[in-house]
């Protein structure tokens, strides 16, 4: 089984290209489920037709669902929830601010991705398509399993076994309230699905990224930012989708101005996203809905292409904390075609007429660059 991901800015036409990349596959045969986890769900506009929380049927081997992300959190921690809630009231605090403080952020998006995990283990599928939320969201939800472990160990004040022994009169001498067997199994139930989320998610003969974006400098640089973090927590990014790009005909009288933007977008797109698989899909003369009209542009993205493969799998960056050292993949590069510079919070490295950019890692920002080295194809740059 395959699951991709989209993400991108919102506005870029996440839900349109994962849609359409769903009927794709779909009519190669495969059986394809598209599901929203953004809660401002538009998959239902997509496909005009209403779509819920359950798995419907759009067309043969094709079917979808958005997630009900509140629906999904009390199906997942409702009895842990209540508990937490308990401790935080138990000082005579306010009930309405300790339920507003029970609302972490990313916490109904990790639910949802709950929801994937379980279709993924259900086998029913060959292929998951998710359009996920827009970048911070995604960024906050793939960072949550590891976080949201640590937060649980702090909270819950003793272990299991010590609550059934000594719960009674801890409670009473310290008037705070024990976890019940049924906050341990929300728990026991919470730690175990993360686990196996997160090696699912790290598992990149099964999971893609893909990020959407458009050729305008303000989503570009974000959809660059998006790209590198998701590297660097070890999630393969297998393409980029460049959407809305105007044609050649597109560009006279009152659009001939964006000619010169878009090219120059066009231009940093290359030298950003050079490693990975690249496609572009032309702004249409209608709206990307209907199961009809998404059929088309599925065609349109990827023609001979097989968008069910894992399109690009390689390590690009590496960041080393105790070095001090980012490590960037630069295949078939000669040492002395190489230029390095460091400008606003991009490194920029030439490899000779071309150039790519890359942010600077959040660990090094605000660092200068001390030193580089380069070796069988891999540039490490070291920062002071």
């Amino acid at each position: 089984m395959r699951i991709i991901i989209y993400t991108g800015k919102g506005g870029v036409g996440k839900t349109s290209m994962a849609a359409a990349t769903a009927c794709k596959i779909a009519a190669d045969g495969k059986k394809v489920l598209v599901m929203s986890t953004d809660p401002a769900h538009s998959l239902g506009d997509s496909f005009d037709r209403e779509i819920g929380r359950e798995q419907i049927k759009i067309k043969e081997n094709l079917y979808a669902m958005e997630i009900d992300t509140i629906y999904e959190s009390e199906k997942s921690w409702g009895n842990l929830k209540d508990y937490i809630k308990r401790l935080l009231t138990a000082k005579g605090g306010d009930g309405i601010e300790a339920e507003e403080l029970l609302v972490f952020p990313g916490l109904e998006e990790l639910f949802s991705m709950f929801r994937i995990l379980d279709v993924y283990e259900s086998g029913k599928y060959d292929t998951i398509l998710v359009d996920c939320a827009p970048t911070g969201e995604t960024l906050a939800l793939l960072k949550y399993p590891e976080g949201l472990s640590r937060l649980i160990e702090k909270l819950l004040p003793i272990e299991r076994l010590g609550v059934k022994t000594v719960g009674v009169l801890v409670e009473k001498a310290a008037k705070i309230p024990m976890p019940g067997d049924e906050v341990f199994e929300d728990v026991e139930y919470l730690m175990d699905k993360m686990k196996r989320l997160q090696r699912l998610l790290l598992d990149k003969k099964v999971v893609s990224l893909r990020v959407v974006t458009t050729p305008e400098k303000i989503v570009l640089s974000e959809a660059k930012r998006n790209f590198t973090c998701l590297y660097l927590y070890h999630y393969n990014v297998d393409a980029v989708i460049i959407n809305h790009v105007y044609p050649p005909e597109a560009m006279d009288g009152y659009f001939c101005k964006w000619a010169k933007l878009q090219q120059e977008a066009m231009q940093e797109i290359e030298e950003s996203f050079s490693e990975v698989p690249r496609f572009y899909v032309q702004l249409q003369k209608r709206e990307l809905r209907t199961l009809e009209v998404l059929e088309e542009i599925g065609e349109q993205i990827f023609g001979e292409y097989n968008p069910d493969k894992v399109l690009f799998q390689k390590e690009i960056y590496k960041v080393n904390t105790e070095e001090k050292s980012l490590t960037i993949y630069l295949p078939f590069a000669e040492k002395e075609e190489l230029r390095l510079e460091q400008n606003g919070g991009e490194i920029l490295v030439g490899v000779k007429n071309e150039n790519r950019r890359f942010p600077e890692p959040p660990e090094f920002s605000g660092q200068e660059i001390s030193g580089a080295k380069y070796e069988k194809g891999y540039l490490r740059i070291f920062f002071q």
